[in-house]
């Protein structure tokens, strides 16, 4: 069903954006555990996750936290996790580009992984959308997720303040990151960035700082680059073979 009001895009955006609530609840609320558990406080689990917004750089900030690294790397570390949102805001740009500076602006805070993928896969399939359609269906998508993700960081950040010392739920970290990119094996290009990141992880292990940690963030995204150019490249002479 095309949308044709601001109204119904608004509802369309919250109905396709709602199944991600089942995924949003427990990694907040983890967060919010595993926050307290590393030593933040109530009001500071909360505050981290209003103002920075990004479970990845959240989930890295706090491992690099645990490690007692400098300041400097934990937000370096963090920017270099969250630098996918500079390439989803170029993709939303001409679709949402001409809309009022402040709708811009609150788009651009809640840029989430979930918005990004229901907001391109609506505005490819109905390009005829107008600016404040797709305005509308971009903020009914962030309506279930964003307060959401706030609720319950608090929630998870109550019951880690009340959960002993003595629970050592360290282990939680790393099984989360393997949840949240087991999904994003999709490609043959997705995997090797994937197998280069991990090996280049282990063999700078003993960088000060975990600053293997970006060095190992950086040669899988360069791995993967170079992989996704060359099946590009062998996929068009292929074609070009059989035409």
């Amino acid at each position: 069903m095309a949308i044709t009001t601001t109204k119904s895009a608004f509802r369309k955006g919250l109905k396709d954006a709602a199944p991600f609530v089942l995924v949003i609840i427990p990694f907040s609320s983890l967060f919010g555990i595993l926050a307290t558990e590393a030593g933040l406080s109530v009001f500071e689990t909360l505050a981290f996750s209003v103002v920075v917004i990004a479970g990845a750089a959240q989930f890295t900030a706090l491992q690099l936290m645990q490690e007692h690294a400098p300041t400097a790397i934990v937000l370096a570390s963090a920017l270099a996790v969250n630098l996918r949102m500079a390439m989803y805001s170029a993709s939303l740009t001409p679709y949402i580009g001409a809309a009022p500076l402040w709708q811009r602006a609150l788009a651009a805070y809640m840029t989430v992984d979930q918005s990004y993928v229901c907001a391109m896969a609506q505005y490819e399939k109905e390009p005829q959308m107008t600016i404040p359609q797709r305005m509308a269906y971009f903020f009914g998508c962030v309506t279930p997720v964003v307060p959401m993700w706030y609720l319950f960081t608090l929630i998870g950040a109550l019951l880690g303040a009340q959960i002993p010392q003595s629970w050592a739920l360290d282990f939680a970290l790393p099984i989360t990151f393997l949840a949240m990119i087991a999904p994003m094996f999709r490609t043959p290009a997705h995997v090797i960035a994937a197998v280069v990141a991990t090996g280049a992880g282990l063999l700078t292990a003993g960088v000060p700082y975990s600053m293997g940690l970006i060095i190992a963030g950086l040669a899988g995204m360069l791995a993967g680059a170079r992989a996704e150019l060359w099946l590009d490249r062998r996929a068009a002479k292929q074609s070009e073979g059989t035409a």
